[in-house]
């Protein structure tokens, strides 16, 4: 049970003035977004005379987990004495005691909302729907009845084709809130965590600051490459793996990382190769022992059947510190001759193709790799490197490792 919300909510978390459809909530992971959502769906329920609603989530799971059970969700915002709505599982439908009904559905599904109708919706993180655009336009043609219907879409921002429409849409009204206006509801342990690792960076605008950003010109890798890059989990077995290295020239606290990261592919007969970014164990300051220890552990803990490295720096040198740190897997030494850029080329390539995915997030790499090419990039691209390496090395099939040398 919660204090009246109108005492306690930012301006940002109130629905805005005027006569709006839509209102899109724009705001940092922690920002209060959901909260916001929930209490502009409880209000409307209870106070506002809407008696059917639409709770659209990225799955089935996150509307209950996150919509409706959730620390901020329907079911825990309400006031002292207030009986919450009961969750009708097998139905999929959260009940009011005044007889309002709200209806869950998945955006992995638009179809699920041909046929109902409704006379609000509350869509929560629809910059991660998979069918965003589809499942949107589905949505507007269930809002059909009841004197005034209306939308609140909550959701941490990625410049895809879904928010950027919604942004210039004369409809639908935009707010903005940072993952720090909500201080006071934080944790201190993770705000530390994610202002020093992400402050600065085009993610940290994005995660934390809410912020709508745009491809950087002249980039290699675009937004929407990495976002339908992204897989949650890998295939149990692989064809190859590779664990690529970029060593430094040098080491200490004003060096260059080492670029460390790990790639596996999947060849099926007949089916287009697929490869998939395992690690990036990229390190910063460590000795040549340490970075070659670390990339030792690295191809261990993945099952690298081969590492493979850069040998401008170094040469044979760069062999024999990783076989003192224990590498028990054939080492190719690859010599870069072309400049780093025509190096990534074919690489952003297989990307726009869609053949390479990302078991995860990876932040500092994909920093790199979002800015890499454009006019004014800074710094040494190191962890971009090492995947430059590794997905050139592992389209190579296992047993040609002569040829790889002349690749570059």
């Amino acid at each position: 049970m919660t204090l009246s919300w109108a005492l306690t909510a930012r301006r940002a978390q109130m629905p805005p003035a005027g006569d709006w459809r839509a209102w899109l909530l724009l705001g940092g992971r922690g920002a209060g977004k959901t909260r916001a959502g929930a209490e502009w769906i409880r209000f409307a329920a209870l106070h506002g005379g809407y008696q059917r609603i639409a709770l659209v989530a990225p799955t089935l799971g996150d509307a209950r987990e996150v919509m409706i059970e959730g620390v901020s969700g329907l079911r825990a915002i309400g006031r002292n004495g207030e009986t919450p709505p009961a969750y009708e599982v097998s139905r999929r439908r959260l009940v009011w005691p005044n007889g309002a009904e709200a209806y869950v559905f998945s955006a992995e599904d638009p179809d699920s909302l041909r046929g109902p109708q409704f006379d609000a919706a509350w869509c929560d993180e629809l910059a991660a729907w998979h069918y965003g655009l589809n499942v949107w336009d589905m949505l507007q043609m269930t809002l059909r009845i009841g004197p005034n219907p209306r939308i609140v879409a909550t959701t941490t921002p990625r410049p895809i084709p879904l928010i950027r429409q919604l942004v210039k849409d004369p409809s639908v009204t935009v707010t903005k809130s940072k993952t720090d206006d909500n201080l006071a509801h934080l944790s201190p342990v993770f705000l530390e965590h994610v202002t020093s690792k992400y402050a600065g960076t085009r993610i940290g605008l994005q995660e934390l600051n809410g912020e709508l950003l745009d491809d950087a010109d002249g980039a290699l890798w675009r937004q929407v490459d990495l976002d339908r890059a992204r897989v949650s989990s890998a295939p149990e077995r692989f064809s190859d793996v590779i664990v690529a290295v970029d060593p430094p020239a040098s080491f200490g606290a004003d060096a260059d990382a080492c670029g460390i990261v790990a790639v596996g592919t999947v060849r099926a007969p007949g089916l287009r190769e697929e490869i998939y970014v395992l690690d990036d164990a990229s390190v910063q300051g460590l000795t040549p022992t340490g970075w070659a220890s670390r990339c030792v552990s690295t191809a261990k803990a993945v099952g690298a059947r081969r590492i493979v490295a850069e040998s401008n720096q170094g040469g044979e040198m760069v062999r024999a510190v990783l076989a003192t740190a224990g590498a028990d897997v054939p080492v190719i030494l690859m010599h870069a001759q072309l400049p780093k850029l025509m190096r990534a080329g074919p690489v952003a390539a297989r990307y726009q193709q869609g053949d390479v995915k990302h078991v995860g997030v990876f932040p500092a790499l994909e920093e790199e790799m979002m800015t890499f090419g454009a006019p004014g990039f800074r710094g040494s691209p190191d962890r971009l490197d090492a995947l430059v390496w590794a997905i050139t090395a592992i389209m190579i099939p296992p047993g040609a490792e002569p040829s790889v040398r002349s690749l570059d």
